[in-house]
């Protein structure tokens, strides 16, 4: 896979990124908004790129994909998840590399190409509500909020925001309804 914005590239992991990996997991936001996303050591890196590798070529996702900048840093990922209600977006960008728009840029350009590849006629997007920085990312996405309350969120129930984001064809029909 590759997707290039005017920033940005988004491809497909290499085992070779497996230290950048570990250290853009061990942010403060990442240990508080997803912290089975933290990955302690490299060789935990290495091992879940290996699986995340492996799972390129099949229909059951997951589906992960490194952020790079154009002059090819890793600055994070944005991920297709299979969920109980259908798949679901994904994204973290380092700490160092928040407050440029990158998270915005790289899902805006990641979710054409998900639901042209799944079949999809729409992605959830899901995070805590205390978590303004990924609320911003997918209100400034297109994303709908169609639920905000107590629910689950990683194996317990806490404050969530639950959007929906529908590709531009399904967008203009429920507009015109």
């Amino acid at each position: 896979m590759h997707i290039e914005t005017e920033r940005l590239i988004i491809t497909d992991f290499t085992e070779d990124m497996a230290e950048t990996v570990h250290l853009n997991s061990l942010d403060e936001d990442n240990r508080r908004f997803v912290p089975d996303e933290v990955f302690e050591t490299v060789d935990d890196a290495r091992e879940t790129l290996e699986f995340l590798i492996s799972r390129y070529g099949g229909k059951e996702g997951p589906y992960v994909h490194p952020v790079l900048l154009k002059t090819g840093e890793n600055i994070g990922y944005v991920q297709l998840v299979p969920i109980e209600d259908g798949w679901e977006i994904g994204y973290h960008v380092a700490k160092q590399y928040t407050g440029n728009g990158y998270a915005a840029e790289a899902v805006g350009a990641f979710m054409p190409y998900a639901t042209e590849r799944k079949g999809l006629s729409e992605i959830w997007g899901i995070c805590l509500a205390d978590n303004a920085a990924s609320v911003r990312v997918m209100e400034k996405c297109g994303f709908r909020s169609v639920f905000r309350g107590e629910g689950p969120y990683q194996g317990q129930q806490r404050q969530i925001v639950k959007n929906v984001w529908y590709p531009e064809t399904e967008r203009n029909e429920t507009e015109e309804v």
